[in-house]
């Protein structure tokens, strides 16, 4: 069954307004997507973790957190980057999945590197 044009895979029940609700998985793919596209390039990879979408740069294959999205609301996202020490550090604002990856990519583009080191 679809709806919306997604398969039932990728959407939950139906919210109180009668919207599906996509899963994080949904909104993590959707994720990486726009930052390859930004990036240019594959090897950045993305995982859902609780309420946060971690963003990692793969190194020989071999995957490096370097940021998160934390959801704040519906559709709306704050993000972090992973510190040298581990800590999360936030980033300034907060908006959709799409203004997020842009400002990831703007601020972080350096550490989303594949041979950054």
């Amino acid at each position: 069954m679809d709806f919306l044009g997604l398969p039932v895979a990728n959407w939950c029940m139906l919210n109180r307004s009668g919207h599906a609700c996509l899963t994080r998985e949904h909104h993590a793919s959707e994720l990486q997507r726009q930052l390859r596209e930004l990036l240019g390039h594959d090897q950045v990879v993305t995982q859902t973790y609780g309420r946060h979408l971690l963003i990692k740069r793969l190194d020989n294959q071999e995957p490096t957190v370097v940021a998160r999205l934390s959801e704040l609301s519906r559709n709306l996202y704050g993000a972090a980057f992973r510190s040298h020490s581990g800590r999360w550090e936030p980033l300034p604002g907060s908006g959709s999945l799409a203004e997020m990856a842009q400002l990831v990519v703007t601020l972080l583009q350096p550490y989303l590197q594949p041979d950054h080191y």
